[in-house]
């Protein structure tokens, strides 16, 4: 597929867009209800091509976190389907209108929500990304190119094609909804000169896949570099909530950008914790590193280093900071955050108000797992990326963030210079 096949492929993906614009919620509601039957039904299909997928990756020797975002089966596909009724379910935000008011020439003006055009979701890994990206691409009003990882190759064509199903069944264009066919790698840079005919770049992977996308687009791109995230255990933390906290953010699915990369444990409570925590890194066989004022506090761990406290795991290791103050901890989350997703464990309400106002990442929690950091179990139905660039959209993304506003201005023939007539 050379570059004039690429500008085609998304010109007939702006030309759908006009098409799609014309839909109402219910019609849009309709296609995605489809694809939730086409999943179902085809589900032994979808597994066989993620197979193949696997068996490659084991033969390539990919890690195996990457393994598990690779992975298909009844239950993941069961969950793309959830997530197709929960898409379904959301308000459509497309003509919503605010901000009206009357000035004082009698003209009214307003605020009407309207889709983004094109984008063009690059990922890696996650075929489930093919589904729940496409479906909030849609109801919002927005046709999408999917360009995902030749790890997922065969995934994502399953998935495609069930997509064109269900478009052709509604009577629709499958432009709406596309894949780029191809794996070389020059494809994307190729696809990110198109800025006449994409509207939005949405990058979703690793922090080199999205720092080559940002560097080389001419099209805006929605940045999420990586997720490093911290739990800080107060010194007024219930130790009990704490390490619930530690093992679900860290142990449950070490894999994910929500996962916990290093703890931060007051020094006053540290003793009691560590105990506690060094118990949970062996059951788990978690690798762990801390500072040298908690060293003496476990019985064998590396020192810590700036590189370490700055990286992104995405496996069963764990940095740990044991603090001096509480200021401390603010100010190693200062240095060290993504602006991703950091937790305070506390019971001082005056504390955990403190971290809400002083710390500015794209999700903050008190008392709850940084796994919630998720566009679905935040309300969003289903996420299409997590936005850690405060323009234009701050943290998980979903229907509201995949549309921009225009003003709408309502006269009776009122003109600015009467002076003229």
């Amino acid at each position: 597929m050379n570059s004039s096949a690429l500008y085609a492929m998304t010109k007939a993906a702006k030309t759908a867009s006009l098409q799609l614009a014309k839909l109402n919620s219910t019609q849009k509601n309709n296609v995605l209800t489809l694809m939730a039957k086409q999943l179902k039904k085809n589900q032994a299909e979808i597994i066989a091509a993620n197979n193949k997928d696997i068996v490659k990756a084991k033969t390539d020797g990919l890690s195996a976190a990457m393994i598990d975002r690779l992975l298909l089966d009844k239950s993941r596909i069961e969950q793309m389907i959830d997530s197709l009724y929960n898409v379904i379910n959301l308000t459509d935000p497309i003509g919503e209108t605010s901000s009206s008011q009357i000035r004082p020439n009698g003209i009214r003006v307003c605020k009407m929500r309207i889709p983004l055009g094109v984008i063009l979701m690059i990922y890696e890994s996650r075929p489930n990304v093919a589904v729940e990206a496409a479906a909030l691409a849609f109801k919002s009003g927005n046709t999408i190119i999917l360009r995902g990882g030749k790890e997922a190759f065969y995934s994502n064509q399953a998935i495609t094609k069930n997509w064109h199903l269900a478009l052709t069944q509604a009577k629709y264009s499958t432009n709406m909804i596309n894949m780029v066919p191809i794996q070389e790698h020059s494809a994307i840079g190729e696809l990110l000169n198109f800025s006449d005919t994409i509207d939005l770049v949405i990058p979703r992977g690793g922090e080199r896949l999205i720092r080559m996308v940002t560097e080389n687009s001419k099209i805006p791109v929605i940045q999420h570099f990586k997720g490093v995230c911290h739990l800080y255990v107060d010194k007024d933390a219930d130790l009990k909530k704490a390490l619930d906290l530690l093992i679900d953010g860290k142990i449950s699915r070490p894999g994910v950008c929500n996962s916990l990369e290093t703890l931060i444990v007051h020094k006053n409570i540290a003793k009691a914790f560590l105990a506690k925590v060094e118990k949970v890194a062996t059951q788990y066989k978690v690798g762990v590193k801390i500072n040298s004022l908690g060293q003496s506090l476990l019985s064998s761990t590396e020192l810590a280093t700036d590189e370490d406290y700055a990286t992104e795991y995405l496996s069963l290791n764990i940095n740990i900071k044991v603090v001096n103050s509480y200021q401390e901890a603010i100010d190693h989350i200062y240095r060290f955050s993504s602006d991703h997703t950091e937790v305070i464990v506390t019971e001082n309400l005056d504390r955990a108000n403190d971290f809400i106002n002083q710390i500015n990442s794209s999700v903050v929690m008190v008392n709850a797992s940084s796994r919630f950091s998720d566009g679905g179990e935040l309300g969003l139905g289903a996420e299409i990326g997590i936005s850690t660039s405060k323009l234009h959209a701050y943290g998980p993304m979903g229907l509201y963030q995949l549309t921009t506003e225009k003003f709408v201005v309502m006269g009776q023939g009122q003109i600015r210079h009467p002076e003229l007539q």
